[in-house]
């Protein structure tokens, strides 16, 4: 088949074809319920499919590839080819999408001097790499050989960054060289600018909002004429930031902007008709005044709630598309089953630091390098030094904070640095991430346990390498360092015999389910860290919210054995015991 864009339409083989898309992510829902989304989608009057890939979780290490399990895109596309759905693929390199690092994998972030989203050739032949592997992977899934594939995007929103017209043509021809034959496209804001700078020939122009349909398709004419209006996000809701408040959206003012796209014959896609969850390590963060890193939930209030259940939403948008198509509403999948499992005594105890040479891998350096420079992609890092004479009195401070930092000195805990707290007033008032230690004799050691969050995944500040950068005792630079990363990607090495004396602490327990339904993992007592099931990464907790209880999907429970939990508190306020519900809470 072929799908093109030409005579202010869609074409599909030669015949005019209406292009109604919603968004979901394979990565952000577990392989056990893509069917029941998909269906979903199609239930309510949508014939296409848009998903982002993430090069992150498909070369977590130079040169290897995972294509499997959660990640396995192409199952995910075929499955949408057998429910009758078109798909639009968009692999980056970059995808934004509130994702660690906007996709991008950390590795590239070793290298001081890379220039990314730009013509660089050394970050080019990263792209090159990636892009070839996945369309090894998906090549023969486009249109043109049979498969649903009827689009491939060029980056993304390029033009709200930078300006680099030879990269973006760089990235078009490695797509094309590396076997493209389906429409390309670009999508950008409405900006003159934007539109401008984010654009490329032989890539149709599209643009993303979440209202003024006119008014947005009317700037899109003023550089593109002649080919079909197409919104590749609009954003029928929000995400949400840790100690923000929970975005929702009424669907009457949704209802309202996809009457204006079905009355022009506009092309959409809807980001996001269903968002899922940035389970572990994966949600990104924003740098606007401030750094602000996104909860795990990504339900976006979409018209899929996060664990794929209905909406008012929902309902009212397959009401207007089936009676703007004239046909009839299609049967509905049912609803998710939800349970209650009730409270689990968490009675097993063990700590971070008795368990170093467990879980943790060991490094030397002379100055503090950062996360990415150790070849660790997520979780914490320590960084330990020994006075090598007495200091005594002076001020201990820390320089580039990503993103919590916690300082012990000689084992205890003496502060706290937030990253987020930069820009506020009470930062500016306090000075830089620094306090006084008195009575520093040699062989005092000073530690600090950094807890890195989100990579930006927006704007300017991509670059954003986890850990700290210097560590200072008043003018003078501390320097030997013995470092030890936790990646957390396997917990199976904890000692539970060795106790816990402090915290970062490990607290387990275990449950039975009667069903595998889905059910929420609510963290009442806590105060931050993570949560894993059966050895599988929920995501973040934070009681700063608005968040108030982990998405827990039934595929993960075992009916046959008992259940596992492990959660992993790193500041200091612990409850006995956690309580799954059947009820999600995102604030």
């Amino acid at each position: 088949m072929i799908f093109e864009a030409k005579d202010g339409a869609f074409y599909a083989d030669g015949k005019k074809t209406a292009l109604y898309s919603g968004a979901m992510h394979y990565f952000r829902i577990l392989p056990d319920y893509w069917r029941d989304r998909l269906q979903k989608l199609k239930a309510c009057g949508f014939n296409t499919v848009e998903t982002y890939m993430c090069w992150n979780l498909h070369e977590p290490k130079k040169g290897e590839f995972d294509f499997s399990g959660r990640l396995d895109i192409r199952r995910f596309i075929l499955t949408a080819q057998e429910l009758g759905l078109y798909v639009i693929l968009r692999p980056g390199p970059y995808i934004c999408a509130e994702w660690d690092f906007g996709g991008f994998p950390a590795w590239l972030l070793a290298d001081e001097n890379i220039r990314l989203r730009t013509s660089d050739e050394v970050y080019l032949s990263h792209v090159r790499g990636y892009i070839a592997r996945v369309m090894e992977e998906v090549g023969d899934l486009q249109c043109t050989k049979g498969g649903p594939v009827i689009a491939l995007q060029v980056e993304n929103e390029y033009g709200s960054y930078g300006n680099d017209k030879r990269y973006l043509a760089a990235v078009r021809d490695i797509v094309k060289e590396c076997g493209a034959e389906v429409m390309l496209f670009t999508s950008d804001g409405t900006c003159s600018y934007m539109m401008a700078g984010g654009s490329t020939d032989g890539a149709l122009v599209t643009v993303n909002f979440g209202s003024n349909v006119g008014g947005n398709f009317d700037a899109l004419a003023g550089v593109q004429k002649g080919l079909p209006e197409m919104c590749t996000e609009f954003w029928c809701g929000w995400f949400d930031h840790f100690g923000g408040k929970h975005h929702t959206r009424g669907y009457k003012s949704v209802l309202k902007e996809l009457n204006a796209f079905l009355d022009r014959g506009a092309g959409f896609n809807f980001y996001m008709f269903h968002g899922g969850t940035n389970f572990g390590f994966t949600a990104g963060a924003n740098f606007d005044s401030r750094y602000r890193p996104t909860v795990t939930s990504y339900d976006y209030c979409a018209p899929l709630n996060e664990y794929g259940g209905y909406t008012p939403a929902y309902h009212a948008i397959r009401e207007l598309m089936c009676a703007k198509q004239g046909i009839e509403l299609p049967v509905l999948p049912p609803e998710p089953v939800l349970q209650a499992v009730g409270e689990v005594r968490l009675g097993e105890c063990t700590g971070l630091w008795e368990n170093e040479d467990t879980v943790g891998e060991k490094r030397r350096s002379g100055v503090p390098l950062s996360m990415e420079k150790y070849g660790q992609n997520f979780g914490l890092i320590l960084y330990r030094t020994v006075l090598p004479g007495d200091y005594g009195t002076g001020f201990v401070s820390l320089r580039g904070v990503h993103d919590i930092a916690h300082v012990f000195v000689n084992g205890e805990k003496k502060r706290t640095f937030r990253r987020m707290d930069e820009g506020s007033l009470k930062f500016k008032l306090a000075g830089k991430h620094s306090f006084i230690a008195s009575g520093m004799k040699k062989g005092d050691e000073i530690a600090v346990l950094v807890d890195a969050m989100g990579r930006v995944n927006y704007g300017e500040h991509l670059y954003d390498r986890k850990g700290i950068s210097a560590l200072m005792f008043n003018n003078q630079t501390l320097m030997d360092f013995d470092v030890t990363c936790f990646p957390l990607d396997n917990l199976d090495r904890l000692d539970w015999s060795r106790g816990a004396a402090k915290f970062p602490k490990f607290f387990r327990g275990t449950f039975s389910a009667k069903s595998k339904a889905d059910c929420f993992v609510r963290f009442d007592g806590f105060t931050k860290g993570y949560i894993w099931v059966n050895g599988f990464n929920l995501g973040r907790f934070w009681s700063a919210g608005p968040q108030r209880a982990l998405y827990l999907p039934g595929a993960l429970l075992s009916t046959d054995a008992p259940n596992e939990i492990v959660v992993l508190e790193l500041e200091g306020s612990a409850a006995q015991s956690v309580k799954i519900t059947d009820t999600p809470d995102l604030g």
